[in-house]
Order: structure tokens, then C-alpha cells, then sequence
């Protein structure tokens, strides 16, 4: 058998300039993004250090506008499932909590 090559998928300078900007949002996680462009957050770390070195070019800077929207709608979605996750471990807990203390207390030991 001969040993396969792995493919590693190329990402354009605009593409990588758009995730940059994204992560680079306040309120946007650097995970939030990574999970949602279906990257490693570490690629997303060094692709914001290429960027602070100016390594991805005037190029990228004019083309990043046409999938910027589609990459938003994606980063947004998946900091509002992080939220909803969030919410859903409080409530159990809280449910847990509650259930508990409405046990007689023979019953709780």
C-alpha cells in the first residue's frame, strides 16, 4: 500500500483576513469563530499574528467584503448556541438544586 498524503486545504488571504476581523469583534469568542469557519482556533491565532506582521497584502484587504455577511451570520450563530449551552447548565443545576431541597430530609442523606 502506498502511504496517502494528507490534504491540507488552502484558505485565501481573504478569507483568513475576514476571520481575523471577526475574532478580532469584542463580544466574539476566538472559538466561537474557529468552531463556526470549521477551523482550529490555534490556525485562527496565527493567522492574527500573520496579520499583525502584515503578511496577507493589500489583496486580501479589497476582496474580504463578499463573504464577510455569510462568516457573521455563522460567528453569531455559534456564540448564541455557546450562550443557550451556558443557560442550559445553570437551569439543570438549578432544577437539580430544586428537586433536592423538596425531598424530606430522611430522604436526602
Amino acid at each position: 500500500m502506498k502511504p496517502t498524503k494528507e490534504k491540507h486545504k488552502q484558505y485565501t488571504n481573504s478569507f483568513k483576513l475576514t476571520a481575523v476581523r471577526l475574532a478580532s469583534h469584542p463580544d466574539i469568542q476566538v472559538q466561537d469563530v474557529a468552531t463556526a469557519l470549521g477551523i482550529h482556533p490555534f490556525m485562527l491565532s496565527r493567522w492574527k499574528k500573520e496579520h499583525r506582521e502584515g503578511r496577507f497584502g493589500e489583496q486580501a484587504h479589497a476582496n474580504t467584503n463578499t463573504n464577510t455577511k455569510s462568516m457573521e451570520e455563522e460567528v453569531l450563530e455559534q456564540t448564541q448556541v455557546r450562550e443557550l449551552e451556558k443557560t442550559i447548565k445553570r437551569l439543570e443545576l438549578e432544577n437539580a438544586l430544586l428537586k433536592k431541597s423538596m425531598q424530606p430530609s430522611s430522604e436526602q442523606n
